[in-house]
């Protein structure tokens, strides 16, 4: 789910941002003047970022990395579920499935999960059902994600096997991948790979 974005303009010059993030500036410049100054209180738009894998308190994962805006998508930290899901099929064996892409796994999971039998692709739409600390927005990570994952913490991920991706390769195999050596290749949709949910925390 994208974030409500607010545009911000001051004579020539505009600003836009999420409006999560203007509400916590506002909030910080409230407290920073009606606060003593004993308080010593300092604006800030989050509590320190965690290290690259590790547990990110209230937002349901591990700190997998800041990914830069691509396109309509902002720029945002890749949360990982702490554990796997589990072992499931891809799904949809014989069925191309049109607007699926390599790098957004939140658009890719919303368009399996969007069909008339949600059981016809097992593995996104148990991310899309996966919930932790409140968040229900999980999603099957696109094969570009993965990759993400490997550059900046493949040790948080089983390293003897493959990982589904909501990437399509074809109307019989889909896109995945291993953290053992970074190989991605791809397999049979009816093949029970590893899952692992992620989601997108925006600041």
């Amino acid at each position: 789910m994208k974030p409500e974005m607010i545009t911000l303009k001051h004579g020539d010059a505009s600003i836009k941002m999420p409006a999560s993030a203007l509400a916590q500036l506002a909030m910080a410049s409230v407290f920073a003047q009606v606060l003593p100054p004993a308080a010593n209180v300092q604006p800030a738009l989050h509590a320190a970022t965690p290290e690259i894998g590790q547990p990110w308190p209230g937002q349901g994962g591990l700190n997998g990395g800041f990914i830069h805006a691509r396109g309509d998508v902002p720029a945002h930290y890749l949360i990982i579920a702490a554990k796997d899901f589990g072992s499931l099929e891809w799904g949809g064996r014989g069925v191309e499935v049109k607007g699926l892409s390599k790098t957004d796994g939140l658009t890719n999971t919303q368009v399996l999960i969007g069909n008339d039998d949600e059981r016809r692709y097992p593995a996104a739409n148990a991310c899309a059902e996966y919930q932790a600390d409140g968040h229900h927005d999980f999603y099957l990570p696109a094969a570009a994600e993965l990759y993400h994952c490997w550059l900046n913490c493949p040790e948080v991920f089983a390293q003897d096997c493959y990982y589904w991706s909501s990437s399509q390769r074809s109307a019989y195999n889909a896109f995945d991948m291993t953290f053992g050596d970074g190989l991605q290749y791809y397999g049979g949709k009816l093949g029970e790979l590893r899952v692992r949910p992620v989601r997108r925390f925006f600041i």
